[in-house]
């Protein structure tokens, strides 16, 4: 396994070098064939995990960073520290269309639960949570909190793995920042 993956790396740097697409380069999400829907749309008859909003927000916070829920070492915070990689959409209340969702699973339209299982398909290479988790919805409660505070146009650093003085993506092997 370990051998196939260090193919799989020099193959990605390689097909960056020559111009190939930024999943060969490494970005886990850019030019990754889609995923099925299915996987991360509510499921018929969905009802969420109950519970007190303040204390999954606060549950949410540690899954926030936890990279152990990922199969390749991400977090959600991998990508958006400081609202990194959130685009000017996330202000709008859910549903909306999110572009990776629409990119990557053709869904028009996602509810934040539904971009939350979307995010764990893709870039942290994971299987969705169970619908009726109290995972899921920490994660959702905690990032309703981080939505309330994000400011759209707001200088945010446009590469999050870009921070100084440690990045914290440069020993993944499947960089989300790597460059095209």
């Amino acid at each position: 396994m370990k051998t196939l993956s260090i193919m799989l790396l020099i193959s990605a740097a390689l097909g960056g070098l020559s111009g190939g697409s930024a999943f060969a380069a490494g970005n886990p999400c850019a030019g990754k064939p889609e995923i099925d829907a299915k996987s991360i749309t509510r499921p018929q008859g969905y009802k969420p995990y109950a519970g007190d909003h303040k204390e999954l927000a606060k549950a949410g916070e540690k899954l926030w960073n936890d990279t152990k829920l990922s199969s390749n070492g991400f977090s959600c915070n991998t990508c958006h520290q400081n609202h990194g990689a959130f685009q000017e959409s996330f202000a709008k209340p859910f549903p909306h269309q999110v572009a990776m969702a629409k990119d990557k699973a053709g869904m028009k339209s996602v509810h934040l639960d539904e971009m939350i299982q979307a995010c764990m398909v893709m870039p942290m290479a994971a299987k969705p949570l169970p619908w009726n988790s109290r995972e899921l919805a920490a994660l959702t409660a905690y990032t309703q909190d981080m939505q309330k505070t994000f400011k759209p146009g707001a200088k945010a650093p446009a590469n999050p793995c870009s921070a100084k003085p440690a990045n914290p993506c440069a020993t993944k092997p499947a960089n989300p920042c790597a460059t095209k």
